[in-house]
């Protein structure tokens, strides 16, 4: 029986009540990221995009669509391609600031990149305003003030897949590597409740950037009169018409901020409504006061029956212990005293004909009551999610046949997803006694299957503990006293102030190292080294000892004119720059192997865009741009070895570049060592004629370098101004 009565109150179990004129589920990040791509080619006026994470490197596209697009598929090139269309449009990037527990999958430096990457009319913020433990999550796209995408998903890494989720996929890449299937769910709506995300995605945007966005379009028709909007993705059509709809937040208490616990409301106000099914996908499932709800209704009503999917397998030690833990309670009050073919916690995988199997890591955050609500949002079954994070779930209302008749369907289409079985072969299954336990039965080989989860093979039930405290809190894990006796949370620190703290922790270690090497090391010093070098004179250990000194020297930053004087004069204006040379590209080679590997294993994303566009301008430069940054004295011997490692110059390159720069300069310091040596063997004016010589020489090596890599640059500039103009011209 069609209802017009729902349960929304605004300002209890919702933020707002309003209706969508057009709404259809996106199931599956494939199919989000299509029509996000599709919208915002189509923009005209303003883009907002709120969310955990606003990564530059995600394609939209892919296959087919990719290759047939005229638009970039990138999303850093198409918003920059569609600011430059039209340099009136705005578009708003806002993302969560927080982000070293996500060192490996984020980047690192998002605000910079986005700002090298696009036109000053994309504005890009980080939040971090949110109080420490908790993150900013949710998760709203609002295209010309006429559609929003609001969900589950960002436009971040390990997030595309595909619907049919296969075992093994060329597309599903991420920073570590291929990723496991993953499944989500995000919405595209049109209508009045679009304006009530404009408001909200601007009051986001104006807290963080303490400046005013664009005003809403005057001419967006958000009516429920309107007909399809002209930013509407293509080739997704809308599923549910003229429905009811509401907006339920979480805000925790931040800057004065009114605090909103309408998600938690609204979710046990939802169900207290169920008759007889409640579907859930959740990504995590902690929050005991939602298994007790859903208990306590099932022995109210003895014909409801209950069926959640989550994940399999957790990732790394604190979802382990913070979240599986923790499901293993809220499983235990879920089925207390129920029949078990009435509920099951279950999670769904494969194991295809050749034997691979794959479980599918579930991402999104869907309910379905009976037939009479649905819900899409971005929170999770968990504590934080109920009052630490920022959240925004849709709520829709069936209202309508039309409307109960796709909030079905939508149940019925993710579980068969999920069962490996056709939409057609599900309603039969509704209409047995135990539906829960007909899912469970007859399911197809070799396709997707749900079970039964059994988290007791990843942990063991446990009280309270660290990783469920920071990892899944109530509160904000820290809260500073005011002088009224009361208490502000904290806020996460700033990316920028990490970063800072982390560099100067660097520096401080590096400097205590040195420090404590000088005063500890009586063989650290150049008398000692003088020494140790003039014992190998005339022996067949000459050369190894002056190698070995260079390799020790570099890896502990002594600095290589030191070396280069004290090997000249003990070896002469002849064999000592032959020793010096050989021993400078031996420890070069080696630290830059170890510049290497400090840079695969993270260092390079640590210095953001600056030390790509360096890096950019090293590895083009070539031999000749190492040759001049050697005889140039703008940076300790070490720290460009270390540096050219972690840039994307080759090691043949950059030795050949080190020796083209450093032989000149090290037969001048021949010529200096030498005459030092000589005038204290015998001061004469010749002696101290070819020191000064010597000074004066090294220092027209250092001018000339300046000149000739001037000459070179700009020279290669403008051959390549030439051949710009020639391609313009053809």
């Amino acid at each position: 029986m069609v209802t017009n009565n729902n349960i929304f109150k605004p300002g209890e179990n919702c933020w707002v009540s309003s209706e969508a004129r057009f709404a259809t589920p996106l199931i599956d990040c494939a199919n989000y990221y299509k029509a996000l791509h599709s919208a915002i080619v189509k923009a005209k006026h303003s883009i907002f995009i709120i969310g955990w994470d606003i990564d530059s490197r995600i394609r939209l596209l892919r296959g087919e669509d990719e290759a047939n697009s005229e638009a970039p598929s990138l999303v850093s090139d198409l918003l920059a391609w569609k600011a430059e269309q039209n340099p009136d449009m705005k578009i708003y990037l806002l993302r969560w600031d927080s982000s070293l527990a996500f060192f490996a999958q984020r980047e690192m430096w998002a605000k910079e990149v986005w700002e090298e990457k696009t036109p000053d009319n994309v504005h890009t913020e980080l939040d971090d305003t949110i109080p420490m433990g908790g993150s900013q999550h949710q998760k709203i796209v609002v295209v010309d003030d006429e559609i929003v995408f609001s969900g589950g998903m960002d436009v971040s890494t390990n997030r595309w897949d595909t619907r049919d989720h296969p075992v093994i996929s060329d597309e599903r890449k991420g920073p570590d590597g291929e990723y496991a299937p993953l499944h989500d769910v995000q919405m595209v709506s049109s209508g009045p409740v679009v304006k009530d995300f404009a408001e909200l995605v601007r009051w986001r945007w104006e807290r963080v950037a303490n400046e005013k966005p664009i005003d809403m379009r005057d001419d967006a028709d958000t009516s429920v009169s309107s007909s399809l909007p002209a930013t509407w993705p293509s080739d997704y059509p809308p599923m549910f018409e003229n429905i009811e709809c509401a907006l339920a937040r979480t805000i925790p208490f931040m800057d004065e901020v009114e605090p909103a616990q309408e998600v938690r409301t609204m979710l046990l106000d939802l169900i207290e409504e169920a008759e007889s099914f409640i579907y859930i996908e959740n990504q995590f499932t902690t929050r005991q006061e939602i298994a007790e709800a859903l208990n306590k209704r099932m022995k109210a009503c003895p014909d409801l029956h209950v069926i959640l999917v989550s994940s399999y397998e957790p990732k790394g030690k604190f979802e382990c212990e913070a979240f599986w833990a923790s499901r293993i309670e809220f499983k235990a009050i879920l089925e207390k005293g129920i029949d078990p073919k009435r509920v099951r916690l279950t999670y769904s995988s494969i194991e295809d004909m050749q034997g691979r199997k794959a479980y599918k890591r579930i991402h999104s955050k869907v309910m379905t009551i009976d037939d009479k609500y649905l819900v899409i949002g971005s929170s999770n079954l968990s504590n934080r999610s109920m009052t630490l994070d920022t959240e925004i779930d849709v709520v829709l209302h069936g209202n309508s046949e039309h409307n109960r008749k796709y909030i079905k369907e939508v149940r019925n289409d993710l579980l068969a997803e999920h069962t490996g079985r056709k939409l057609e072969a599900m309603p039969p299954l509704f209409e047995q006694e135990y539906p829960v336990d007909a899912l469970m039965h007859e399911q197809i080989a070799h396709g997707y299957v749900l079970t039964e989860v059994r988290d007791e093979v990843f942990t063991t039930t446990s009280v309270d503990n660290l990783f469920r405290a920071i990892s899944d809190p109530e509160e904000p894990l820290i809260s500073v006293p005011t002088f009224d006796g009361a208490a502000l949370p904290a806020r996460n620190p700033r990316r920028r102030s990490i970063m800072i703290m982390l560099g100067l922790a660097v520096i401080a270690i590096l400097g205590g190292l040195l420090f404590w090497a000088s005063h500890s090391i009586s063989w650290l010093s150049a008398d000692h080294i003088n020494a140790f070098l003039e014992k190998s004179r005339g022996t067949y250990f000459a050369l190894p000892t002056v190698l070995l000194v260079y390799v020790v020297g570099g890896i502990l930053f002594f600095p290589v004119t030191i070396l280069s004087l004290a090997v000249a004069a003990i070896f002469g204006p002849i064999w000592g720059p032959v020793y010096g040379i050989m021993g400078a590209l031996l420890s070069s080679a080696i630290l830059f192997g170890i510049g290497k590997l400090s840079g695969n294993a993270g260092l390079r994303k640590i210095g953001g865009p600056k030390v790509e566009a360096v890096d950019a301008k090293l590895k083009k430069s070539g031999i000749v741009g190492v040759a001049a940054i050697r005889m140039l004295p703008i940076a300790p011997f070490s720290l460009v070895n270390l540096a050219a490692g972690i840039s994307s110059i080759g090691l043949w390159q950059f030795l050949i570049g080190t020796f083209l720069g450093m032989f000149p300069p090290m037969i001048a310091k021949g010529l200096v060592g030498d005459s030092i040596t000589q005038i204290f063997r015998n001061p004469s004016v010749e002696t101290i004629s070819y020191l000064a010589g010597g000074i004066i020489l090294w220092g027209l090596m250092i001018w000339g370098s300046q000149k000739f890599a001037r000459y070179y640059q700009e020279r290669k500039q403008n051959a390549a101004n030439e051949r710009d103009e020639e391609e313009c011209a053809v």
